[in-house]
């Protein structure tokens, strides 16, 4: 199959196109605008594959986009490309608007008519995936409470919110114009290639440099972690096999609260690098060990409790299970962060964002 990703240089939807062109013999087409967080260096390894084809487009661009669909014919859409970090959408709500809402919304609006153009036999194959957040369901009040696939919509931020309206906008295309559409609602990722704002791969670096580890308000808030070769895995599996009008739940069964993600961490960085007291170069707080870095600061509004995920429907109908425990999956990460130095240093240097300039 050719398969069109967007937001295919982002941290999950390039996950998925190293799935994708190292497991299987379909070909992936990569949309994506190459906004701050998206990373060609995170494809470095597949982009010379001939099944693998890159175009720098904006998923607000009707005209790009309807013109990408009838050069390559796509079989299936998968739609990642998304703002996807709460804090931006508090200070800046509006580029949340126009790429979740206005985005999605030009993106199934380019199916729809690329769909009523293509063959019964290339129609029945089509499929447009919807790739979400747990975050729509706002989040749970009892410690067994679980988001299922019924959870009524209660988004707290406005990152969840447009979301949320993209998740209804797909299933109104499918319901009012028959476009063959799937949604998943995926828990918190984390892994390799982690843009380093997020909560994980910011508290790896901080600590490295010695930096304070923030810690919103008493660290108390609890998120179902799923790594993300694991989701790349599920995203694939109901990009193919998934009930057309279905929704799917994604999650890790790996509960746990900010402060113990942070303390786990820690604890593998002692183990991996040792603390140095000494001081280091851009001066740093006086610690003993990385734990003593950690610095609870004011929690941010809206900040969702617990947010945990009833995967069994995944489970019985598609026979996909997380392969990784938090534990083994969080020891790859904090590995893959200490040996892959280069990567994330041209992401804080800013030199990973030339790429765009020649890309454009």
């Amino acid at each position: 199959m050719k398969i069109l990703v967007t937001g295919g240089a982002g941290f999950i939807g390039s996950a998925v196109i190293r799935h994708i062109i190292n497991n299987t013999n379909d070909s992936v087409v990569n949309v994506d605008k190459l906004t701050y967080a998206g990373n060609l260096e995170s494809l470095a390894e597949i982009e010379q594959s001939e099944r693998y084809t890159f175009s720098k487009t904006d998923i607000c661009d009707s005209v790009a986009i309807e013109a990408l669909f009838k050069e390559h014919q796509p079989d299936v859409v998968m739609h990642l490309a998304a703002e996807s970090h709460v804090d931006r959408s508090i200070d800046g709500p509006r580029e949340f608007i126009e790429t979740n809402i206005i985005g999605t919304y030009t993106l199934l609006e380019a199916s729809r008519k690329y769909y009523l153009s293509i063959d019964d036999t290339k129609k029945a194959q089509f499929k447009f995936h919807h790739i979400s957040t747990d975050e729509v369901y706002g989040d749970l009040e009892g410690p067994e409470d679980l988001f299922t696939e019924e959870t009524p919509y209660a988004p707290s931020s406005p990152y969840s919110a447009s979301k949320a309206s993209s998740d209804h906008l797909v299933r109104a295309w499918q319901r009012t114009f028959g476009l063959p559409t799937v949604v998943t609602n995926c828990s918190n990722n984390y892994g390799p290639y982690h843009f380093p704002e997020k909560l994980i791969p910011l508290v790896i670096l901080n600590a490295l440099d010695k930096k304070p580890l923030p810690v919103y308000g008493d660290g108390q808030q609890i998120r179902d972690w799923l790594y993300v070769e694991d989701h790349a895995r599920a995203l694939y599996l109901v990009a193919t096999q998934g009930e057309v009008g279905e929704t799917y739940n994604i999650g890790g069964h790996n509960e746990k609260a900010n402060i113990d993600v942070v303390k786990t961490i820690c604890q593998l960085l002692e183990e991996f690098v040792p603390f140095n007291t000494n001081k280091s170069e851009n001066g740093s707080i006086d610690a003993s060990s990385y734990e003593d870095l950690i610095t609870y600061v004011k929690d941010r509004p809206g900040h969702d409790l617990r947010y945990a995920i009833d995967a069994s429907k995944i489970d019985k109908e598609l026979g996909w299970k997380p392969q990784e425990s938090f534990e083994t999956g969080i020891r790859k990460t904090v590995k893959w962060y200490l040996d892959n130095e280069q990567w994330w240093q041209h992401v804080l240097d800013g030199s990973y964002a030339m790429e765009r300039l020649g890309n454009s």
